[in-house]
């Protein structure tokens, strides 16, 4: 009886971790902010706000936020605490007002889920190293994003990201 000679099976079996890939969500409250941004509040040096005066200065370095509402959702993240990984777009030393000094921004992108509207947008990130009045809160993120009609203070939304964009976790 001839023996066959074994044959070797190679099994080779992977799992892509699913963490990897999924955007991170959270819950958050749309909270009223300083309106300096879009020009409603009563800072004068600012009559028509400092994303008006800004938004030049992001479009010759590439950032178009034309389609974007000139003003900013503050979200408030009621029970998490965020981190902030890689910006889509970073920006230094921009001097886009004579009355501040020059301030570095970056830009992080994520998606605004309110009922059923989804809406992409960008983490608007003033550094606070730079950023000489109007901090915010360490669980209030700023948001562009296009007009959403209808949504209002006290409104939840979620916000997703991707994780190595901008991550959330539990305090």
């Amino acid at each position: 009886m001839d023996r066959e000679e074994p044959v070797i099976v190679s099994l080779s079996v992977f799992a892509l971790r699913s963490d990897l890939f999924a955007l991170h969500s959270v819950l958050a409250t749309i909270s009223q902010g300083y309106g300096v941004a879009s020009g409603k509040s009563s800072d004068s040096r600012f009559p028509d706000g400092t994303l008006t005066l800004q938004l030049p200065h992001f479009e010759k370095r590439g950032l178009d936020l034309r389609p974007y509402y000139r003003g900013t959702l503050n979200l408030t993240l009621r029970h998490d605490s965020f981190l902030l990984g890689e910006p889509d777009y970073r920006f230094d030393l921009i001097k886009w007002s004579p009355l501040v000094p020059p301030e570095n921004f970056s830009f992080y992108s994520c998606r605004v889920l309110w009922i059923n509207k989804s809406v992409d947008a960008l983490v608007y990130w003033p550094h606070p190293s730079t950023k000489p009045e109007f901090h915010q809160e360490s669980n209030v993120l700023e948001i562009l994003a296009p007009a959403i009609d209808g949504i209002t203070y006290g409104d939840q939304v979620y916000l997703e990201a991707e994780p190595h964009t901008l991550s959330f976790h539990p305090i």
